[in-house]
């Protein structure tokens, strides 16, 4: 699923393309993805986008009369391409501009497209959602208050979008490896000094991925089509039998909430 980095790589690849530039129409070759697509032709013909910001894991395309809200679900990519390309299999939606088209594609249609004609930030889908971790209102501070009398798996509260957005299973994973803390463990046992450092290194952890344009395990690609290079630095994540890289003990996974979880054994405690 592409997670934070992967949506901020494909923010600031869109950006530069495509705003000031005005819609003069859109296809719609798949009406439903997780809910079903909005009338873009409508909404948007002759509407210049004025922005495009993201909140969590979704894009904020920001018109006159109102914002498009994408996500790009399990499998999802937007890619910026030339007017008149064909399509390919499960090229769902385009956006069309004058010389170039947004092309959203999905195999596995679990992405989102919707439509908010007031506040983007008060859509149900955003308005619960916890601080940027990129963010100044994400420090260990924070991130103590919120472990407090919390016996949920560090793991799970950092993946929690009510506490911390954008921090999927890839980040962390990786987060916790450099913090030195192991992803079972229950929140309220780690230390304000442990915690204050699993803040820094998940700042850490998703500035560079975003420097290396995300990670590409299996489907993600910017909005050129290229893959994200981050899969090169990660440490434990999809490494399980593995060497450490620091100190050679084989890598394992457990399940914790559900999710496949990789740790060392000997660095993580």
């Amino acid at each position: 699923m592409p997670e934070l980095p992967e949506v901020e790589t494909t923010r600031r690849g869109i950006a530069p393309n495509l705003v000031g530039e005005v819609v003069t129409g859109a296809v719609i070759r798949q009406p439903r993805l997780r809910w079903p697509v909005p009338d873009l032709t409508r909404l948007l013909t002759g509407q210049a986008l004025e922005a495009l910001e993201r909140r969590a894991k979704y894009l904020l395309f920001r018109f006159t009369s109102g914002t498009l809200i994408v996500h790009l679900g399990m499998s999802g990519s937007l890619r910026v391409l030339d007017a008149g390309r064909a399509p390919r299999p499960h090229d769902h939606v385009d956006l069309l501009f004058a010389q170039r088209c947004l092309r959203l594609h999905d195999p596995r249609r679990f992405g989102a497209i919707l439509w908010a004609s007031g506040d983007p930030l008060a859509h149900p889908r955003l308005r619960d959602l916890g601080p940027e971790p990129l963010s100044d209102g994400f420090d260990g501070a924070y991130l103590h208050r919120a472990a407090q009398g919390r016996r949920v798996a560090i793991k799970n509260l950092l993946m929690d979008g009510s506490v911390v957005v954008g921090v999927g299973n890839i980040y962390a994973s990786e987060s916790l490896f450099r913090a030195g803390i192991h992803p079972a463990r229950a929140s309220e046992r780690v230390s304000r000094a442990r915690l204050d450092h699993l803040a820094d290194e998940v700042k850490t952890v998703l500035a560079d991925a975003i420097e290396r344009g995300g990670t590409t395990l299996r489907d993600f690609v910017n909005e050129s089509g290229e893959p994200g290079y981050f899969a090169q630095e990660l440490f434990v994540y999809g490494r399980a039998g593995e060497p450490c890289k620091h100190c050679a003990t084989r890598i394992k996974t457990r399940r914790i909430g559900q999710r496949a979880s990789a740790y060392c054994p000997s660095c993580q405690r």
